[in-house]
Protein backbone atom coordinates (compact mmCIF):
# COMPACT_ATOMS: atom_id res chain seq x y z
CA UNK A 1 0.00 0.00 0.00
CA UNK A 2 1.51 3.86 -1.08
CA UNK A 3 2.69 5.84 1.98
CA UNK A 4 1.53 9.97 1.66
CA UNK A 5 1.41 12.41 4.13
CA UNK A 6 -1.47 13.44 6.37
CA UNK A 7 -2.23 17.18 4.17
CA UNK A 8 -2.04 14.67 1.20
CA UNK A 9 -4.48 12.62 3.01
CA UNK A 10 -6.52 15.56 3.39
CA UNK A 11 -6.42 16.96 -0.07
CA UNK A 12 -7.64 13.79 -1.57
CA UNK A 13 -10.51 13.54 0.45
CA UNK A 14 -11.45 17.19 -0.25
CA UNK A 15 -10.56 16.14 -4.04
CA UNK A 16 -12.52 13.33 -4.33
CA UNK A 17 -15.60 14.70 -2.45
CA UNK A 18 -15.78 17.77 -4.65
CA UNK A 19 -16.09 15.60 -7.70
CA UNK A 20 -18.41 13.56 -5.87
CA UNK A 21 -20.57 16.13 -4.75
CA UNK A 22 -21.19 19.24 -7.12
CA UNK A 23 -22.44 20.71 -4.15
CA UNK A 24 -19.11 20.59 -2.23
CA UNK A 25 -16.95 23.64 -2.24
CA UNK A 26 -14.13 24.96 0.30
CA UNK A 27 -13.97 28.69 2.17
CA UNK A 28 -11.47 29.97 4.32
CA UNK A 29 -8.55 32.18 4.87
CA UNK A 30 -6.14 31.41 2.23
CA UNK A 31 -7.39 28.27 1.08
CA UNK A 32 -7.17 29.22 -2.81
CA UNK A 33 -4.17 30.27 -4.70
CA UNK A 34 -2.03 30.10 -1.88
CA UNK A 35 -3.48 26.66 -1.35
CA UNK A 36 -3.87 26.67 2.70
CA UNK A 37 -1.61 27.35 5.66
CA UNK A 38 -0.70 24.10 6.00
CA UNK A 39 -1.02 23.05 1.80
CA UNK A 40 -3.98 21.35 2.52
CA UNK A 41 -5.93 22.22 -0.42
CA UNK A 42 -3.48 23.29 -2.34
CA UNK A 43 -4.18 22.32 -6.24
CA UNK A 44 -7.97 22.96 -5.86
CA UNK A 45 -8.33 26.64 -6.61
CA UNK A 46 -6.73 25.57 -10.09
CA UNK A 47 -8.92 22.11 -10.33
CA UNK A 48 -12.02 24.00 -9.33
CA UNK A 49 -11.73 27.26 -9.61
CA UNK A 50 -13.18 30.02 -7.13
CA UNK A 51 -16.87 29.35 -7.21
CA UNK A 52 -15.78 26.08 -5.14
CA UNK A 53 -12.77 27.53 -3.43
CA UNK A 54 -13.77 30.81 -2.18
CA UNK A 55 -11.03 32.69 -0.10
CA UNK A 56 -12.75 34.68 2.89
CA UNK A 57 -12.42 37.90 4.48
CA UNK A 58 -9.93 37.24 7.51
CA UNK A 59 -13.03 36.75 10.01
CA UNK A 60 -13.57 33.15 11.77
CA UNK A 61 -17.49 34.58 12.75
CA UNK A 62 -18.26 35.47 9.21
CA UNK A 63 -16.92 32.31 7.79
CA UNK A 64 -18.35 30.17 10.13
CA UNK A 65 -22.05 32.12 9.88
CA UNK A 66 -21.91 31.16 6.06
CA UNK A 67 -20.91 28.17 5.91
CA UNK A 68 -23.97 27.18 8.61
CA UNK A 69 -25.95 29.25 6.07
CA UNK A 70 -25.20 28.04 3.07
CA UNK A 71 -25.48 24.49 4.15
CA UNK A 72 -28.99 25.47 5.40
CA UNK A 73 -29.58 26.04 1.67
CA UNK A 74 -28.69 22.79 0.41
CA UNK A 75 -24.46 23.53 0.23
CA UNK A 76 -21.79 20.78 1.40
CA UNK A 77 -19.37 23.76 2.61
CA UNK A 78 -15.97 22.53 3.85
CA UNK A 79 -14.60 25.66 5.90
CA UNK A 80 -11.46 26.09 7.70
CA UNK A 81 -10.43 28.32 10.73
CA UNK A 82 -6.70 28.79 10.36
CA UNK A 83 -6.18 27.88 14.00
CA UNK A 84 -8.55 26.21 16.68
CA UNK A 85 -7.65 29.47 18.91
CA UNK A 86 -9.42 31.85 16.11
CA UNK A 87 -12.72 29.66 16.96
CA UNK A 88 -13.39 31.75 20.22
CA UNK A 89 -14.70 34.23 17.46
CA UNK A 90 -16.75 31.99 15.84
CA UNK A 91 -18.59 30.52 18.57
CA UNK A 92 -21.82 32.30 18.37
CA UNK A 93 -21.96 30.98 14.86
CA UNK A 94 -20.77 27.39 15.65
CA UNK A 95 -23.22 26.47 19.04
CA UNK A 96 -25.85 28.66 18.68
CA UNK A 97 -26.33 28.24 14.84
CA UNK A 98 -24.87 25.39 13.20
CA UNK A 99 -25.47 22.91 16.17
CA UNK A 100 -28.78 24.08 16.84
CA UNK A 101 -30.98 24.60 13.90
CA UNK A 102 -31.52 21.23 12.85
CA UNK A 103 -33.65 21.10 16.11
CA UNK A 104 -35.17 24.61 16.12
CA UNK A 105 -36.73 23.77 12.61
CA UNK A 106 -38.18 20.15 14.01
CA UNK A 107 -36.11 18.53 11.33
CA UNK A 108 -36.66 20.32 8.30
CA UNK A 109 -33.39 21.86 7.94
CA UNK A 110 -30.11 19.99 7.97
CA UNK A 111 -26.73 21.61 8.78
CA UNK A 112 -24.11 19.38 6.79
CA UNK A 113 -21.26 21.94 6.82
CA UNK A 114 -17.16 20.40 7.90
CA UNK A 115 -15.39 22.98 9.71
CA UNK A 116 -11.74 22.28 9.56
CA UNK A 117 -9.01 23.52 11.87
CA UNK A 118 -6.36 23.36 13.74
CA UNK A 119 -4.59 22.64 16.92
CA UNK A 120 -2.07 21.26 19.33
CA UNK A 121 1.50 22.47 20.22
CA UNK A 122 4.97 21.51 18.80
CA UNK A 123 6.00 24.92 16.69
CA UNK A 124 7.10 26.88 19.43
CA UNK A 125 3.82 29.61 18.35
CA UNK A 126 2.87 30.65 22.06
CA UNK A 127 -0.71 30.47 23.76
CA UNK A 128 -2.84 32.22 21.04
CA UNK A 129 -1.91 29.43 18.61
CA UNK A 130 -1.19 26.34 20.17
CA UNK A 131 -4.08 25.45 22.01
CA UNK A 132 -6.70 22.60 22.19
CA UNK A 133 -9.77 23.20 22.44
CA UNK A 134 -11.91 20.28 21.46
CA UNK A 135 -13.71 19.56 25.31
CA UNK A 136 -15.90 22.96 24.37
CA UNK A 137 -17.24 21.51 21.12
CA UNK A 138 -17.80 18.17 22.86
CA UNK A 139 -19.84 19.87 24.92
CA UNK A 140 -22.13 20.81 22.39
CA UNK A 141 -25.49 18.71 21.54
CA UNK A 142 -25.78 18.67 17.89
CA UNK A 143 -21.61 18.98 17.39
CA UNK A 144 -19.50 15.82 16.12
CA UNK A 145 -16.28 16.10 16.78
CA UNK A 146 -13.20 14.63 14.99
CA UNK A 147 -9.80 14.06 16.04
CA UNK A 148 -7.82 11.73 13.28
CA UNK A 149 -4.16 10.92 14.16
CA UNK A 150 -3.00 8.95 10.89
CA UNK A 151 -3.13 9.98 6.85
CA UNK A 152 -5.62 6.61 6.56
CA UNK A 153 -7.94 7.93 9.12
CA UNK A 154 -7.98 11.51 7.92
CA UNK A 155 -8.82 10.54 4.12
CA UNK A 156 -11.73 8.19 5.80
CA UNK A 157 -13.25 10.29 8.73
CA UNK A 158 -13.28 13.35 6.19
CA UNK A 159 -15.06 11.53 3.28
CA UNK A 160 -17.62 10.74 6.12
CA UNK A 161 -17.75 13.88 7.38
CA UNK A 162 -18.29 15.94 4.45
CA UNK A 163 -21.11 13.31 4.08
CA UNK A 164 -22.85 14.00 6.61
CA UNK A 165 -25.91 15.99 7.57
CA UNK A 166 -24.85 17.07 11.00
CA UNK A 167 -22.31 20.25 11.59
CA UNK A 168 -19.08 18.52 11.95
CA UNK A 169 -15.92 19.98 13.96
CA UNK A 170 -12.92 18.82 12.37
CA UNK A 171 -9.87 19.28 14.14
CA UNK A 172 -5.80 18.36 12.86
CA UNK A 173 -2.59 18.63 14.61
CA UNK A 174 -0.18 21.04 13.02
CA UNK A 175 2.46 18.26 13.94
CA UNK A 176 0.61 16.23 11.78
CA UNK A 177 0.92 17.12 8.26
CA UNK A 178 4.55 16.16 7.53
CA UNK A 179 3.66 12.29 9.25
CA UNK A 180 3.25 9.45 6.39
CA UNK A 181 1.15 6.50 6.53
CA UNK A 182 -0.90 3.94 4.52
CA UNK A 183 -3.59 4.83 2.86
CA UNK A 184 -5.35 2.98 -0.47
CA UNK A 185 -6.12 4.36 -3.42
CA UNK A 186 -9.35 2.92 -3.99
CA UNK A 187 -12.53 4.61 -2.17
CA UNK A 188 -13.01 4.25 1.52
CA UNK A 189 -14.90 5.95 4.28
CA UNK A 190 -14.73 5.81 8.21
CA UNK A 191 -17.84 5.54 10.10
CA UNK A 192 -18.31 8.27 13.12
CA UNK A 193 -18.21 7.25 16.29
CA UNK A 194 -15.87 3.71 15.95
CA UNK A 195 -12.63 3.78 17.66
CA UNK A 196 -9.62 1.64 16.35
CA UNK A 197 -7.13 -0.25 18.04
CA UNK A 198 -3.63 0.98 16.73
CA UNK A 199 -2.02 -1.97 19.24
CA UNK A 200 -3.09 -4.43 20.96
CA UNK A 201 -1.76 -4.97 24.69
CA UNK A 202 -2.52 -6.95 27.66
CA UNK A 203 -1.84 -4.94 31.09
CA UNK A 204 -3.09 -1.80 30.53
CA UNK A 205 -5.28 0.19 28.16
CA UNK A 206 -4.09 3.73 26.69
CA UNK A 207 -6.56 6.02 25.44
CA UNK A 208 -5.46 8.45 23.60
CA UNK A 209 -6.17 10.19 20.23
CA UNK A 210 -4.59 12.62 17.74
CA UNK A 211 -0.54 13.43 18.05
CA UNK A 212 -0.93 12.04 21.47
CA UNK A 213 -1.95 8.72 19.68
CA UNK A 214 2.06 8.62 18.37
CA UNK A 215 3.53 8.95 21.32
CA UNK A 216 1.50 6.23 23.47
CA UNK A 217 2.98 3.75 20.39
CA UNK A 218 6.19 5.05 21.46
CA UNK A 219 5.62 5.00 25.00
CA UNK A 220 4.21 0.80 24.21
CA UNK A 221 7.56 0.62 22.31
CA UNK A 222 10.12 1.51 25.08
CA UNK A 223 7.63 -0.38 27.74
CA UNK A 224 7.78 -3.51 25.81
CA UNK A 225 11.45 -3.86 26.24
CA UNK A 226 10.49 -4.07 29.75
CA UNK A 227 8.11 -6.75 29.45
CA UNK A 228 5.21 -4.20 29.58
CA UNK A 229 2.32 -4.99 27.28
CA UNK A 230 0.16 -1.64 26.09
CA UNK A 231 -3.37 -1.78 24.63
CA UNK A 232 -3.17 1.68 22.26
CA UNK A 233 -6.64 2.76 21.83
CA UNK A 234 -7.44 5.65 19.53
CA UNK A 235 -10.43 7.26 19.64
CA UNK A 236 -10.69 9.05 16.40
CA UNK A 237 -13.95 10.70 17.09
CA UNK A 238 -14.61 12.28 20.75
CA UNK A 239 -18.01 12.75 19.41
CA UNK A 240 -19.91 10.08 18.81
CA UNK A 241 -17.17 8.47 21.52
CA UNK A 242 -16.63 4.42 21.33
CA UNK A 243 -17.04 3.61 24.77
CA UNK A 244 -17.77 0.19 23.71
CA UNK A 245 -13.86 -0.64 22.35
CA UNK A 246 -12.83 1.09 25.08
CA UNK A 247 -14.20 -0.56 27.61
CA UNK A 248 -13.95 -3.72 26.30
CA UNK A 249 -10.11 -3.16 26.87
CA UNK A 250 -10.72 -1.90 30.55
CA UNK A 251 -12.08 -5.51 30.79
CA UNK A 252 -9.01 -6.89 29.63
CA UNK A 253 -6.46 -5.11 30.81
CA UNK A 254 -7.92 -3.72 34.00
CA UNK A 255 -5.71 -0.49 34.39
CA UNK A 256 -6.34 3.00 32.06
CA UNK A 257 -4.31 5.88 31.49
CA UNK A 258 -5.61 8.46 29.30
CA UNK A 259 -3.52 10.96 27.33
CA UNK A 260 -4.77 14.10 25.74
CA UNK A 261 -2.65 17.09 25.25
CA UNK A 262 -5.56 19.69 26.34
CA UNK A 263 -5.46 21.04 29.39
CA UNK A 264 -6.45 18.63 32.42
CA UNK A 265 -9.47 20.48 34.17
CA UNK A 266 -12.49 19.91 32.25
CA UNK A 267 -11.06 18.01 29.37
CA UNK A 268 -12.19 15.33 27.10
CA UNK A 269 -10.05 12.99 29.33
CA UNK A 270 -11.91 13.60 32.08
CA UNK A 271 -15.27 12.89 30.50
CA UNK A 272 -13.71 9.57 29.36
CA UNK A 273 -12.73 8.70 32.98
CA UNK A 274 -15.78 9.83 34.25
CA UNK A 275 -17.86 7.22 31.85
CA UNK A 276 -15.10 4.46 32.51
CA UNK A 277 -15.82 4.78 36.01
CA UNK A 278 -19.49 4.68 35.69
CA UNK A 279 -19.74 2.01 33.36
CA UNK A 280 -16.55 0.04 34.24
CA UNK A 281 -16.19 0.40 37.77
CA UNK A 282 -15.91 -2.87 38.72
CA UNK A 283 -13.35 -3.74 36.16
CA UNK A 284 -10.24 -1.65 37.35
CA UNK A 285 -7.65 -2.57 39.83
CA UNK A 286 -6.12 0.26 39.87
CA UNK A 287 -6.98 4.13 39.76
CA UNK A 288 -7.64 5.76 36.04
CA UNK A 289 -4.95 8.09 35.74
CA UNK A 290 -4.78 11.25 32.98
CA UNK A 291 -2.07 12.35 31.41
CA UNK A 292 -2.87 15.67 30.29
CA UNK A 293 -1.35 19.66 29.87
CA UNK A 294 -0.87 21.62 32.53
CA UNK A 295 -3.53 24.11 33.48
CA UNK A 296 -1.44 27.31 31.84
CA UNK A 297 -1.71 28.86 28.71
CA UNK A 298 0.70 27.25 26.65
CA UNK A 299 4.30 28.91 26.65
CA UNK A 300 6.58 30.31 23.35
CA UNK A 301 9.57 28.87 24.77
CA UNK A 302 10.29 25.51 23.57
CA UNK A 303 11.68 24.05 26.95
CA UNK A 304 8.65 25.05 28.90
CA UNK A 305 6.13 24.43 26.16
CA UNK A 306 7.49 20.92 26.35
CA UNK A 307 7.09 20.33 30.04
CA UNK A 308 3.50 21.53 29.96
CA UNK A 309 2.42 19.17 27.96
CA UNK A 310 2.07 15.08 27.63
CA UNK A 311 5.41 13.30 27.02
CA UNK A 312 6.59 9.51 26.03
CA UNK A 313 8.29 10.16 29.57
CA UNK A 314 5.15 11.37 31.40
CA UNK A 315 3.11 8.10 29.54
CA UNK A 316 5.53 5.78 30.91
CA UNK A 317 5.79 7.03 34.46
CA UNK A 318 2.14 7.10 34.23
CA UNK A 319 2.37 3.61 33.11
CA UNK A 320 4.66 1.97 36.17
CA UNK A 321 2.70 3.82 38.60
CA UNK A 322 -0.37 2.15 37.45
CA UNK A 323 1.01 -1.41 37.46
CA UNK A 324 2.73 -0.24 41.07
Amino acid sequence: MREIFYWQALNEALREEMKRDEHVFIMGEDVGPYGGAYGVTRGLYKEFGDERVRDTAISEAAIAGAAAGAAMTGMRPVAEIMSIDFSTIAMDQLVNIAAKNRYMFGGKTTVPMVMRTQGGTGRGVAGHHSQSLEAWFVHVPGLYVIMPSTSYDAKGLLKTAIRDDNPVIFIEHKMLYMTKGNVPEEEYTIPLGRADIKRKGNDVTVVAYSRMVLLALEAAGELEKEGISLEVIDVRTLKPLDMDMILDSVRKTNRVIIVSEACKTGGVAGEIAAQIAEKGFDYLDAPIIRVAAADVPIPMSPVLEKAAVPSVEKIIEAVKKVIS
